[in-house]
């Protein structure tokens, strides 16, 4: 398989006092779509979202390493929703973005809602992916939450390989490839993991305490899509009813069978949801999802 990395620009950029790990794809080529800006889960580095970037080759596509995470150097200072959201911005500026569609997973989704909410005239639409309103929630499944808050499953690959089904649902370990032999999803998802340091991964645990959108999503009227699994052991279904439920012009696509990595092992289907979400007509009537 081709490395997404490859076709990625990777630079590293000094932005609100803050020097961050950012790569780049296609924002030198001309589009009918503005480029999308993605903010990754919590711990995960780049690399882990590369196959994404790729597979939406008709676009910008831009994100970067938090603090502390993959090759982001160690935070100093904590920060927070809205001092990163700050930041993001600087980072469009500094590459002459103007408007981008937001994207975001697990804790980064939260981060998604919160740029589009403080800097709505930057943001066209919404994509949220395996997340949740941030404090108010319904919490997952105990067994997977105590592994997920454990920076071992970035530091220990024998700890991440017992305990992959647990945090992130079987389907990714057991997808098949076209011949319908087992696919390797599984090895190469954990192989573009870098371990966070520990500092980095506290201070975005950190980032998000006592943080929730609920107050604010009722006035959020940015076209929103929300994809959540139905096997999704870390944030279950019932959390992107709720954000369905508050955000006006909101849909819901629920992936059968897809736990917390989803968008990785039902690719085709996610990224089709995605396309059709981005791509259509600027009407600002989703309909909502029952």
């Amino acid at each position: 398989m081709t490395d997404p990395m490859a076709s990625a620009e990777v630079t590293m950029e000094n932005v609100g006092g803050r020097v961050l790990r950012v790569a780049r794809w296609n924002l030198d080529k001309p589009s009918d779509h503005p480029p999308i800006l993605f903010f990754n889960g919590i711990g995960a580095n780049i690399e882990a979202v590369a196959p994404l970037a790729e597979e939406l080759s008709d676009r910008g596509f831009i994100m970067f390493d938090m603090p502390g995470v993959g090759q982001s150097p160690e935070p100093t200072i904590p920060y927070n929703a809205v001092t990163m959201s700050w930041t993001a911005t600087q980072l469009l500026d500094r590459f002459g973005i103007d408007t981008v569609d937001v994207m975001g997973i697990s804790w980064g989704g939260a981060m998604a809602q919160h740029f589009a909410l403080q800097h709505g005239a930057r943001t066209r639409r919404l994509v949220l992916i395996a997340t949740t309103a941030g404090m108010i929630m319904v919490p997952g499944n105990p067994a997977a939450l105590t592994k997920m808050a454990n920076p071992r499953r970035y530091i220990d690959p024998e700890f991440m390989a017992q305990h992959f089904e647990t945090l992130y649902g079987g389907a990714l370990g057991n997808e098949l490839a076209a011949d319908g032999k087992p696919a390797s999803g599984k090895s190469q998802h954990m192989s573009r993991l870098t371990p966070p340091t520990p500092r980095g991964y506290m201070y975005q645990l950190l980032a998000m305490i006592g943080w929730t959108s609920v107050p604010a999503l009722p006035f959020l009227k940015k076209d929103t899509l929300i994809m959540m699994g139905d096997d999704d052991q870390i944030v279950p279904l019932i959390n992107g009813k709720i954000l369905n439920s508050l955000i006006p012009n909101s849909e819901l696509v629920v992936v059968e069978g897809g736990g917390h990595l989803f968008l990785l092992s039902h690719k085709d289907k996610s990224v089709k949801a995605i396309r059709d979400h981005l791509d259509a007509p600027d009407d600002g009537e989703l309909s909502q999802a029952a």
